[in-house]
């Protein structure tokens, strides 16, 4: 399994560094095929409508790298009790794990303990993906996702 409590303990140690204890905060982390971990916050800004979701400047960042990411994790601290729960990626950031197929892992919360996650596959969580229609039923290849 790639994704694993480092990955998790990446995400919230770069949320540590970017937001005071006092703020709701949160990052992303994402192994990648050699091993490394890249990390990433979300952009705020005024106008909602270009906020970035936690997870986007690592996946830029390895797709920058022309490397695959083998497994994402996203955390959210709460500001009133400042522990930490895992989000799963929202349907935009499920798009953009696509690019990498439907074996990525990616933490979800334990649904029958919120405070610690358990690993899907991405095919696990988007089983009905809409690009297979264009891709024979199959699940779209890299090279598809790139044309």
């Amino acid at each position: 399994m790639t994704l694993d409590q480092a990955l998790v303990d990446a995400a919230i140690a770069q949320s540590d560094r970017r937001w005071s204890p006092d703020e709701a905060g949160g990052a992303a982390a994402v192994r990648l095929d050699d091993g490394r971990i890249l990390t990433s916050v979300g952009l705020d800004n005024i106008h909602g409508s270009v906020a970035l979701c936690q997870e986007t400047g690592a996946y830029c960042q390895a797709y920058t790298l022309n490397r695959r990411v083998t497994a994402s994790v996203c955390v959210f601290r709460d500001p009133e009790d400042g522990r930490y729960v895992i989000l799963p990626p929202c349907g935009v950031c499920q798009e953009r794990l696509a690019l990498w197929g439907p074996d990525v892992e990616v933490g979800v919360p334990d649904p029958e303990d919120p405070t610690r996650w358990v690993a899907h596959r991405l095919a696990e969580l988007h089983p009905h993906y809409w690009a297979r229609h264009f891709a024979g039923g199959s699940w779209p290849s890299t090279d598809m996702h790139a044309d």
